[in-house]
């Protein structure tokens, strides 16, 4: 299936069957009690999700929907939660998913624990650039969602894009 830029693929709440996303890239926003969106994960190619359902259903954390084009196999949930129970193999298979993601969310926390914000804007930018090459960040993600990702303000965030593109250094940042 195709999924065009700000479609919704589930919702938070709903029950969803897993999904492979084959190429593209995800947003999982979370919807808070007084209304507030927050941008919690993204989700890039070889990725299945919703991640709280690969062993059982549950209901989704949050709300997915595409930052771009994107390809996404919809899998036979059944037949997906039947072959754990009888191949150990699946399991395995779960398992290097949840490691992959692990190691993915190791350099999300590495961007946020940079001491100046210029340094975790630019490790954000490498790490984006190495899923979506042709496209800027800002192409993606509003100033808002690229502060949640990080923990910085947008106004921060409006200030590190534009001395970027004045080309100062991080030490002029600062």
């Amino acid at each position: 299936m195709i999924l065009h830029k700000g479609e919704i693929l589930f919702r938070q709440g709903e029950e969803s069957p897993l999904y492979r996303l084959v190429s593209g890239m995800l947003k999982i926003t979370r919807l808070h009690e007084d209304g507030t969106p927050t941008l919690v994960n993204i989700i890039v190619p070889g990725e299945v999700i919703p991640h709280h359902s690969l062993i059982s259903p549950s209901s989704c954390y949050g709300t997915a929907s595409a930052l771009v084009t994107c390809e996404i196999e919809a899998l036979d949930t059944e037949q997906w939660y039947r072959n754990l129970k009888e191949d150990a193999g699946q399991c395995r298979e779960i398992a290097l998913l949840l490691q992959q993601k692990l190691r993915m969310m190791q350099q999300r926390i590495d961007q946020l624990t940079e001491v100046a914000p210029a340094d975790k804007l630019r490790k954000l930018q490498s790490w984006f650039s190495s899923y979506i090459p042709a496209g800027a960040l800002t192409d993606i993600l509003t100033q808002e969602e690229i502060g949640q990702l990080i923990g910085l303000r947008r106004e921060t965030v409006n200030r590190l894009l534009r001395a970027q593109s004045a080309g100062k250094s991080a030490a002029q940042l600062e």
